[in-house]
């Protein structure tokens, strides 16, 4: 038995943005042609990542949990996304805190402000709710056993 795909005719490329409320100029055609019973960019859609993250050192605290993150620097504004998102995950007992080995580092793409400062390490861990230490700030306990 011989089958037969009809290949799709050469179309002239259109140049320029599409329409407003379109994506591209294919998703303007499929709505105006194929797909003309559906409804685009009507509503939206929340979705979850799941990933594994294994924290630099875990302190036990009564029935509380601290996850530690040592940092020299955040590599880019990812990296630094990525502990909210831990942070969002953790359960009411647990805690993300950093110690950072100066927390007056610099933010990846951090540009000057008025004052002539940058959006630090230790800026961002106070805008996000982290508590964070250096080495010379760590809570005594967290060492002792």
């Amino acid at each position: 038995m011989k089958i037969i795909m009809k290949l799709p005719s050469k179309k002239k490329k259109r140049t320029g943005k599409p329409p407003q409320g379109y994506d591209s100029w294919f998703e303007y055609d499929l709505h105006h042609k194929q797909l003309k019973g559906c409804k685009c960019h009507s509503e939206s859609v929340k979705y979850v990542q799941y990933k594994t993250y294994y924290p630099d050192f875990i302190y036990h605290e009564g029935k509380n949990t601290i996850y530690i993150e040592a940092k020299g620097r955040f590599r880019d504004r990812q990296e630094a996304r990525k502990y909210v998102d831990v942070a969002a995950g953790l359960g009411k007992h647990d805690e993300l805190v950093f110690i950072f080995y100066n927390p007056k580092t610099p933010m990846p793409g951090s540009r000057k402000r008025a004052d002539g400062t940058k959006f630090t390490h230790g800026d961002w861990a106070d805008k996000n709710g982290f508590r964070y230490f250096t080495e010379h700030t760590i809570p005594f306990s967290w060492g002792v056993r």
